[in-house]
């Protein structure tokens, strides 16, 4: 419509402005000046002006218009093309969207809303991506936990140690529900209610299941500190970053793994050790990013420290050499 308007106003101005600039110039004559102009006009050289000079002006109009219609079809039909093809590689899976600055104000509008779209859709692909690199992780541990006890019972006559395996195993199948149960949760709601947790009862129930791995590789685990702590978190996720750094130390550490638990002003401190070499001072810095790891799926201790911050608190590397992992949770009154 503002093209057309355009062509037809510089169309009109071409032909009317030649004509009442004419009838202006014979207004202002005498009266013996126009009876003289309109002799002249009579002849049939002027009558064919008169009728030459309109057609002549309608024509130059019309290409003027015309060009005026082609300019603007082209300054509108480039970028609506553009548009359409970053809208298609969009919708072909493409994640990146470089916004249009077309200088019109609708496709640049348009442009802004797919390019917002887009990023909405990154973000959601990748807590798609994250949540289900968390939930293989924190499926693995219990499922190896519970693997050992069936094996354990597979190659012992002992009923003594059957019931005292199965038993076990039977609290690995509950911790295992819990944890779908919390990852169910948290795809449904980030943010899980705290509670108080005992610290003591937790530790214990990890004591009972890491005991077989640990003493599969001829090492131990030795509880210290104070007892009777409480702290807010849940259940399951306290487990599950204690359960992420014990993991860390049978894998990548050595000799005995010392797990101790303070007070430190309003936090409850949770430290975890071993007597191996530590952390490459060259991995230290970046050990809680995703995929860093020197071995294994790099995802552990950056979900850990995940786990932490949704649950109030803070996972640290305290030192490298040897590895100090601690736990900052606040503490909760019984």
């Amino acid at each position: 419509m503002r093209s057309a308007a355009i062509a037809l106003g510089v169309a009109l101005a071409i032909v009317t402005v030649p004509v009442f600039a004419l009838a202006l110039f014979i207004g202002t004559r005498t009266s013996a000046e126009r009876i003289r102009i309109v002799d002249h006009t009579v002849v049939p050289s002027a009558v064919a002006a008169i009728i030459t000079v309109p057609v002549v002006l309608a024509l130059i109009a019309l290409a003027v218009g015309a060009r005026i219609a082609w300019n603007q079809s082209a300054r509108l039909a480039d970028p609506i093309i553009q548009l359409a093809d970053r809208a298609e590689r969009l919708g072909a899976g493409e994640s990146r969207f470089m916004p249009l600055a077309s200088g019109i104000a609708e496709l640049d509008r348009v442009s802004d809303v797919l390019s917002d779209s887009a990023r909405a859709l990154t973000s959601s692909l990748a807590a798609e991506r994250d949540f289900a690199s968390d939930a293989s992780h924190q499926l693995r541990t219990p499922l190896t936990a519970l693997l050992m006890r069936l094996d354990e019972v597979a190659t012992t006559d002992d009923l003594d140690v059957v019931r005292e395996e199965a038993g076990i195993a039977i609290d690995q199948v509950e911790r295992l529900t819990r944890v779908v149960d919390d990852l169910m949760t948290r795809s449904r709601r980030p943010e899980s209610a705290t509670m108080a947790v005992s610290l003591d009862s937790v530790i214990a129930g990890l004591q009972r299941e890491w005991q077989v791995a640990f003493a599969k590789a001829r090492r131990s685990v030795l509880v210290s500190g104070e007892r009777g702590l409480f702290v807010n978190a849940t259940p399951v996720a306290l487990a599950q970053v204690l359960s992420t750094l014990l993991e860390n130390s049978l894998s990548h550490g050595r000799g005995t793994v010392e797990m101790s638990a303070r007070r430190s002003g309003p936090s409850v401190v949770v430290e975890v050790s071993d007597q191996g070499e530590g952390i490459p001072a060259t991995i230290a810095p970046h050990v809680f990013q995703r995929s860093v790891s020197t071995s294994g799926s790099g995802l552990g201790l950056a979900l850990a420290r995940d786990l932490a911050e949704a649950n109030g608190g803070r996972l640290e590397l305290v030192s490298a050499e040897p590895a100090v992992f601690a736990l900052f949770l606040s503490e909760a009154s019984r």
